[in-house]
């Protein structure tokens, strides 16, 4: 398992902690790594996305609503909202191609929620990006 696959493991554990609990960012991730191990890189890498994600949680998820047509956002299970933050917020600010950044989100949907969320979560990354790169290019 690469170092990034496993920092981002980890960040969408903070991101599903923090959805729940609106605790501070910085409790969560201090109650986080007394329990979790990881080589100062992948955790560097972890809190980046998890301290980026919460940070700009409220515009990923305006994006999010308008994107999932028929879906409120508290309808989505936490663990999705969690896993398209966490990506969205990547694919923002560009650490991976999409490409790679949209497949790894597919696979955390894979292990950490349910048998139809892979398809869901991959249409609404597929719009995010076709959102993002437009605005970028315009």
């Amino acid at each position: 398992m690469s170092l990034r696959h496993k920092s981002r493991e980890f960040a969408l554990q903070m991101l599903f902690e923090w959805d729940m609990t609106r605790q501070e960012p910085a409790r969560v991730e201090s109650l986080f790594w007394k329990s979790a191990r990881a080589s100062a890189p992948t955790r560097k890498f972890a809190d980046e996305l998890f301290e980026g994600a919460v940070t700009q949680a409220g515009t990923i998820d305006v994006l999010v609503e308008k994107l999932a047509e028929n879906w409120r956002l508290d309808r989505l299970a936490a663990v999705d909202r969690s896993i398209l933050r966490l990506a969205i917020y990547e694919l923002r600010i560009g650490t991976a191609p999409p490409k790679v950044v949209i497949d790894e989100a597919l696979e955390l949907a894979k292990k950490f929620s349910s048998a139809e969320a892979p398809a869901f979560l991959n249409g609404i990354l597929d719009a995010a990006f076709k959102s993002l790169e437009t605005k970028a290019s315009g």
